[in-house]
């Protein structure tokens, strides 16, 4: 096995590190940020960046496989739900935005596996797949330092760090929303004659 196939179960290993680490009870804060949040969100960034490593190790040494394909996106999505869905129990983050993205990557992998059967390409992401990529990343990572839940700043009563972390917050999982939901228009859109019986 590559080494770029090794991150990549790397990252599926820490997905239940994360999920376990609440269940310890360590007390104590940072910066009004439980150390929980912080251990955990440690995790998680170190998970985002063999994500990147794995797919530049892949690419620059030729060490593209077929279970390294397979599994890629798998650990990727298994990563960002796992996080979403702490976020939500944590009281940080609404339930509709994991289940958006939730209904988003089943309608993409079934589109991409009809694909796959009918002609043997795999419908490489596009722009706002990407941006979902990013964003989506970038305020997981921010959210589990915010004090305040997602959409706070509205309450008006938010100042200093509070203000500019859950500013940031809000403003990343919601251009994350809209990707989420623009990508998987465009697979729909670009896909639809995949369903066109040929005769």
């Amino acid at each position: 096995m590559n080494l770029a196939n090794k991150l990549t179960i790397l990252r599926i290993i820490l997905v239940p590190i994360m999920v376990i680490i609440p269940f310890f009870n360590i007390e104590g804060d940072l910066w009004r940020i439980p150390i929980t949040y912080l251990i955990i969100d440690v995790i998680f960034i170190i998970a985002a960046l063999t994500d990147k490593l794995d797919g530049h190790i892949a690419r620059t040494k030729n060490q593209i496989t077929t279970f390294g394909k397979f599994l890629d996106p798998i650990a990727d999505k298994i990563v960002v739900v796992t996080a979403m869905i702490m976020l939500v129990e944590f009281g940080h983050l609404p339930a509709w935005i994991p289940i958006i993205v939730i209904l988003r990557e089943f309608i993409v992998s079934g589109y991409r596996l009809v694909a796959v059967q009918k002609n043997g390409n795999v419908i490489a992401a596009n722009f706002w797949g990407k941006l979902k990529t990013v964003t989506q990343m970038v305020a997981i990572a921010l959210a589990f330092l915010d004090p305040n839940p997602f959409g706070t700043i509205f309450n008006g009563d938010l100042e200093g760090y509070q203000f500019m972390i859950n500013l940031l917050v809000t403003l990343m999982m919601s251009v994350s929303v809209v990707a989420t939901i623009f990508s998987g228009w465009e697979y729909i859109k670009g896909g639809k004659d995949l369903f066109k019986d040929s005769k």
